[in-house]
């Protein structure tokens, strides 16, 4: 249940509007719009009568909410939210650039990429420490000592880091991280979104293998749920029936979420498509078709890379991403500006 309070109310008013709320057991959440407030209700609202609170003279219209996901809905918070990771912004109509290895090898590798990526046009590296993989023979990732590499890394260029958390009890081991990402495999250990949801840190979540846009939007409920709003969606492609790609990118979530929900969307088109030569194409279109930024491999010997070397760029084929994107970006603007 949302309630839309006039141009004009007090402070006053409005706090005591909002004990009002809290004294029949729900939890406010305060929307603050350019030109209007919205007061998001969670919790069991039926024991509010809409009646009298729409007939309030400081309360301009009342709505409930029949969607599941009440804190990331569009309706309980109008504007985009921008979630800021160390300084820099994504969402809101600011794009980032998410790069590096799928996971770390070694000191030089990832100083190496990181150097690379920087200078191309990346503000944040991503890296795995911890790897989930299908064949529990297949390398799993340095670990701890790939979380000490990777802060090594951002002491030496400056970038914040985004890297993958398997469990619950290694959140000890990331309090120095920027931004935990939770995978696909992990988008609905509802345990783990709940405890990483208590940290407050940049969460980015990203969409299971076989999941509805409506289940990645319960799973950012969990960890809203606990109080951390700042959480990035992420599309990555799909499991159907196609054999040539590795996923389906449905680039029709990045719409449809920015319909549903205020929270930026970013596109991994490494994964999606788990072919290098794929990746520059479906950059260009997920740009085109409104994300917040983009979420890219990249390796400096993708033939000898331990994970996932097929779908990553190297450094020069990435500086050109970057910049067909932002040409991409720029002639976007052009066109709203334009209009």
């Amino acid at each position: 249940m949302i309630t839309v309070l006039k141009e004009g109310v007090t402070k006053e008013q409005r706090e005591k509007l909002i004990q009002w709320f809290e004294s029949h057991g729900l939890s406010v959440h305060i929307s603050e719009g350019r030109y209007q407030t919205v007061l998001g209700l969670v919790g069991d609202t039926t024991r509010i009568d809409d009646g009298l609170v729409e007939s309030l003279e400081i309360v301009q219209s009342v709505k409930r909410i029949s969607e599941p996901f009440k804190s990331a809905n569009r309706k309980f918070h109008p504007d985009d939210t921008i979630v800021d990771i160390e300084g820099l912004k994504i969402g809101g109509g600011h794009f980032q650039f998410i790069a590096g290895p799928c996971s770390v090898e070694s000191r030089d590798q990832i100083l190496d990429i990181a150097k690379s990526v920087k200078a191309a046009g990346a503000n944040l590296l991503r890296g795995g420490a911890f790897k989930p993989r299908t064949s529990p023979y297949d390398f799993q990732g340095m670990r701890a000592e790939g979380l000490e590499l990777l802060l090594e890394a951002k002491k030496e260029t400056g970038m914040p880091i985004v890297t993958e958390i398997m469990n619950s009890n290694h959140l000890p081991l990331f309090e120095d991280v920027d931004v935990i990402q939770i995978g696909a495999r992990n988008m609905q250990n509802f345990e783990l979104l709940k405890d990483v949801g208590k940290t407050r840190k940049p969460v980015l979540l990203k969409r299971g293998l076989a999941n509805t846009l409506k289940e990645l939007l319960m799973s950012a409920e969990y960890i809203m749920s606990e109080g951390n709003e700042n959480i990035i969606l992420c599309e990555r492609g799909i499991r159907t029936f196609e054999t040539y790609t590795r996923n389906t990118l449905d680039l029709s979530a990045v719409p449809v979420l920015k319909e549903l929900t205020h929270l930026p969307i970013v596109v991994d088109p490494s994964h999606a498509t788990g072919h290098a030569s794929l990746v520059p194409s479906m950059a260009l279109a997920a740009a085109a078709a409104g994300a917040d930024g983009l979420m890219i491999e990249v390796h400096n010997d993708p033939q000898n890379a331990l994970c996932d070397g097929a779908q990553s760029l190297k450094p020069e084929e990435f500086a050109k991403v970057c910049k067909n994107v932002n040409a991409v970006l720029g002639a976007i603007r052009q066109f709203q500006e334009d209009e």
